[in-house]
């Protein structure tokens, strides 16, 4: 009989170790298939590795090409030389293309043309060449955002480093509003602070002691933006960004730090990143995730 039992007992933890390494083959197949994404993600035509400038614009006149004598300098031999200018009144934008410069807006030739107000909904695609551009609004200021299909980074970043994937970083959490707070104030880079809406407090346990994410919305997801102690030592100095599914009916959702990953400033100086609320920045090391990426 004790044979029998110490048989069994063998059998019994064969298949429950077969059936614990079949879920981290098939977790650690899933996030890779979903990293693979990720960088797919970073080099698409909006993504962030093509950006090539951030060129804030004054009020008034200023002209733009890729001559050294503009106002605003484009890339060389990108763009004609003085490729026409841009006019700034206050909210309105408004780019004079010059004459044979090749230039197009949403797929037709670019002559006088509005390409920022707040009454449009989407901003204008003006395009030239392998150069594409839109205008941004970040608080007061107002700026064009440059990209190039042909910028060096698209083929030099194969990947993005990051910690092995481990399933004890995936952790449930439940998200809990508050009634008395329904905005905190987020900073960037810029140093601009906004008041944002606050989706609630996601509470949650990580190696064994209770954390408290604040967490916004962007989209159909919940947005956390959050620092650890590997924050500048193992991964970008700024803090990272992690997206989680919107709770069901109880509040509750699933926090994957093994997605946890690197702002678009960590790629490129031509982004304004968010920065994380003195309170998200956790008192724990997140070894998950993507480390730290330099450009």
């Amino acid at each position: 009989m004790r044979t029998a039992a110490i048989l069994t007992s063998w059998i019994l933890n064969l298949v429950w170790t077969d059936l614990y390494a079949q879920a981290d083959t098939s977790f650690q197949r899933e996030t890779d298939a979903w990293h693979a994404g990720r960088v797919a993600a970073l080099k698409a035509e909006d993504g962030w590795l093509n950006l090539a400038g951030l060129h804030w614009l004054n009020e008034g006149i200023q002209t733009f090409g890729s001559d050294s004598t503009q106002a605003i300098v484009f890339p060389p031999r990108r763009i004609a030389g003085m490729a026409g200018r841009f006019e700034r009144r206050g909210d309105l934008v408004i780019m004079y293309a010059s004459t044979g410069s090749g230039i197009n807006i949403n797929g037709r030739p670019a002559g006088i043309d509005t390409v920022f107000s707040t009454t449009l909904k989407v901003a204008p695609v003006c395009a030239a060449g392998s150069l594409r551009w839109t205008i941004i609004k970040r608080g007061e200021r107002i700026g064009i955002r440059l990209r190039d299909l042909k910028h060096p980074a698209l083929a030099t970043v194969k990947g993005i480093d990051r910690f092995p994937a481990d399933t004890n970083w995936r952790v449930n959490a439940r998200l809990i509003t508050d009634p008395y707070t329904r905005n905190i104030p987020i900073t960037n880079v810029l140093g601009q602070s906004i008041q944002t809406p606050l989706a609630g407090r996601l509470h949650f346990i990580l190696n064994g002691r209770p954390m408290v994410l604040d967490a916004l919305t962007e989209g159909d997801e919940l947005f956390i933006i959050f620092g650890d102690e590997t924050s500048g030592v193992e991964t970008y100095a700024a803090g990272r960004f992690l997206y989680a599914a919107m709770p069901d009916a109880e509040g509750n959702t699933i926090l994957d730090f093994n997605r946890a990953i690197n702002p678009p400033c960590a790629f490129t100086p031509y982004a304004t990143c968010p920065l994380p609320p003195r309170q998200n920045v956790l008192t724990v090391a997140v070894r998950a995730g993507e480390k730290d990426h330099h450009y």
